[in-house]
């Protein structure tokens, strides 16, 4: 029983093939249920970005997050972000910068706290100096 568990709630979260004896039109209802959930805990985590996208926010979280197993709120949408870095409004581009020099994360570990860091925003540089963190340049008054 555990094992068939397992298998459905990989199969809701993940994209994982949904295991023998299970409804497919409910266990998809349920998977989106969840997708959009994870997307406004996404929202909260990271507000610029989520507003970045506009209405469309839910519709393009949902669609990368669909085969990729939650890691939290705040790491889905760090790693979403990231993945879109090329895509992203100033604020958002400001907002990934900020988390980028206050967390050392590689995508796979938990973020751990930095001591110094800087990054590049749209027209300035986010700097951490001693736990706090700046952005210096057009447009630092504008904090995500």
């Amino acid at each position: 029983m555990a094992a068939a568990q397992e298998a459905l709630v990989l199969a809701m979260t993940s994209g994982a093939p949904l295991p023998d004896g299970f409804d497919a039109a409910a266990v998809d209802a349920a998977a989106h249920g969840i997708l959009l959930k994870r997307a406004g805990e996404a929202a909260r985590a990271w507000p610029a970005l989520a507003a970045s996208y506009g209405t469309s926010w839910r519709a393009a979280f949902t669609g990368w997050a669909a085969e990729r197993p939650t890691r939290g709120s705040f790491r889905d949408g760090w790693d979403f972000a990231r993945a879109h870095r090329g895509d992203l409004g100033p604020d958002a581009a400001r907002e990934l910068a900020l988390a980028e020099v206050r967390w050392s994360y590689d995508g796979e570990s938990p973020p751990r706290p930095r001591r110094l860091a800087a990054r590049r925003t749209p027209g300035g540089v986010a700097v951490l100096v001693r736990g706090y963190a700046r952005v210096f340049g057009r447009g630092a008054s504008r904090r995500p």
